[in-house]
């Protein structure tokens, strides 16, 4: 048998999208876990190469200046790389505590998550 395909494998697609505005969530806590699953999709990107576990601010940054490119605006680049950077400090420290690799948290996790933060 082969292993379900990982909902966050490729990007945050239409599929995740509704199954998180189909929870019985606060429109608030729902707009958190979609911030939080698009955040996760970044890091899995960006890791996917990376033979080591472990996160790197370098590659974040670098993954960011990337994205901000098209827009040539330095400040949207350093805000970008902040907010994606403190959301993936969250997701670290919150994998670290619930004794995951970050690459394997999934959707559930991300929910906990959020009904512990409010």
């Amino acid at each position: 048998m082969s292993n379900p395909p990982d909902p966050f494998s490729k990007s945050l697609n239409i599929q995740i999208i509704q199954g998180i505005d189909d929870l019985g969530l606060p429109t608030i806590q729902k707009h958190h876990l979609k911030i939080l699953a698009h955040c996760l999709v970044i890091l899995k990107e960006i890791t996917a190469d990376d033979t080591s576990s472990r996160f790197e601010e370098n590659i974040l940054k670098e993954w960011c200046n990337k994205q901000s490119q098209r827009f040539n605006d330095p400040k949207f680049n350093e805000l970008l790389y902040q907010q994606v950077a403190s959301t993936a400090k969250k997701l670290i420290i919150f994998s670290e505590n619930i004794g995951k690799n970050i690459a394997d948290l999934e959707i559930e996790d991300l929910v906990l998550l959020v009904q512990k933060n409010n």
